[in-house]
């Protein structure tokens, strides 16, 4: 039985150390992908995201720490917080407007007008001449978490919002923002017709969505449409 304890105690480290093995040479690999493609992983939105992707698939974290070998040889820790900065940035500007709930495709357009003005302003930031992806800004968005902000990415029936209160979204609440995001309003008839809800709980719903900010009341319209500012279209600072 002692032989046999032995045998597999001998079996389990020898597995244990070809394992290290190979992930030695995976990220020695990986080292060499990324010092050889330095330059489009930085500039090219799209090549970065399939890396990143790379990356968490067998358990590399580009963006754990700004310091270290991944942000010396890529600045991929500085372009990520820097990012997140100037998307607290653009939140905190149109909270007034939204309520604290954008639309990601909108927040990367006034990122976008953001980055290429400090751009003009600072010729020696490189990092606002680079190129954004919406996976860039939900990265960034991550690397937030740890303050307890309340940022978050939602997915809202065929949109992605970016929540920036830190305050979570009932299911009633979702239901009427699913429900407004092809016309950007409903009505109280329109929720009780396609949700099949007592006016009490409508009312409910609508009052909280109004007092949060999240919905505007158009009182000129019969019956009163109540608008999500979120889903507005062309709306520009």
């Amino acid at each position: 039985m002692t032989n046999f304890k032995r045998l597999e105690s001998q079996i389990a480290e020898d597995q244990m150390s070809q394992l290290k093995q190979q992930l030695q040479l995976f990220k020695t690999n990986l080292e060499e992908f990324a010092r050889k493609y330095r330059k489009d992983i930085r500039q090219d939105p799209l090549f970065r995201t399939h890396f990143q992707r790379m990356c968490t698939n067998i358990g590399v974290d580009p963006l754990a720490s700004n310091k270290g070998f991944w942000a010396e040889l890529l600045g991929v820790g500085d372009f990520y917080y820097e990012l997140a900065i100037q998307i607290i940035e653009v939140c905190l500007s149109t909270k007034g407007r939204n309520g604290g709930l954008i639309e990601l495709g909108e927040l990367k357009r006034h990122l976008i007008k953001m980055r290429g003005s400090n751009a003009g302003k600072n010729n020696n930031n490189s990092n606002n001449n680079q190129e954004i992806s919406e996976d860039d800004i939900i990265r960034s968005i991550k690397t937030l978490k740890p303050l307890g902000s309340g940022f978050e990415v939602l997915q809202i029936g065929v949109q992605k919002m970016v929540r920036s209160v830190p305050r979570e979204l009932n299911k009633d609440q979702s239901d009427i923002l699913l429900l407004a995001q092809s016309r950007g309003f409903v009505t109280k008839d329109l929720i009780r017709t396609e949700l099949g809800w007592r006016m009490e709980r409508i009312d409910d719903a609508i009052d909280t969505l109004l007092a949060d900010g999240l919905c505007w009341i158009d009182e000129h319209a019969n019956p009163y449409e109540y608008w999500i500012p979120s889903f507005f279209k062309g709306f520009d600072d």
